[in-house]
This record gives structure tokens, C-alpha cells and sequence, in this order.
């Protein structure tokens, strides 16, 4: 099994949304591994609740309600840069 190391620098979860600063090894750019195991995490740690009303759909694909399914993210390139976007996001 593959080990996923990265460490959150900063974190700010909102009811609509969440906002994550990460200091990832420079050979991996895996958001998407990166933000699954974040959910997951919180999804089993407050799932009673945060529990709200599931659509059908997410139902068949087993999701939850508290998460949209699409993310968006921002490479930091050096601290100065992930300085100025966690003082502007978080």
C-alpha cells in the first residue's frame, strides 16, 4: 500500500466549504488522494452531525452530504507565495 505523506500547514472548515493549506513532498502533486483521505477523515469523525438530507444519487455512490464533489486547487510554489494565500484564504 502506497503512504501518502503530506502535512497540513493550515485548515479552516466552513459549513459549505473547506480550505487547506499543504506542504506536499515535491514529487507528489496528488490533490486528489490528498483531499479523499482529509474527507474521509472528517467524514467519520463528525458524521452524526453533519448529516443531512442525501440525494439519490449520492446515495447509490455511497457519498455523503456534507461534501461537494469537485474541488479546486492552487500550487504554492515558495513560503513567501503560501504566505500571502493563507493570509487572503484562511
Amino acid at each position: 500500500m502506497r503512504q501518502h505523506h503530506f502535512k497540513i500547514d493550515a485548515i479552516v472548515i466552513l459549513p459549505d466549504n473547506i480550505h487547506a493549506l499543504w506542504i506536499l513532498p515535491e514529487t507528489d502533486a496528488d490533490f486528489s488522494t490528498g483531499w479523499r483521505l482529509i474527507k474521509s477523515y472528517f467524514s467519520r469523525q463528525c458524521h452524526s452531525q453533519y448529516q443531512g438530507k442525501i440525494s439519490t444519487s449520492r446515495q447509490h455512490k455511497g457519498e455523503k452530504a456534507i461534501w461537494q464533489r469537485r474541488f479546486w486547487e492552487h500550487q504554492v510554489r515558495d513560503g513567501r507565495q503560501g504566505r500571502a494565500y493563507g493570509d487572503r484564504t484562511i
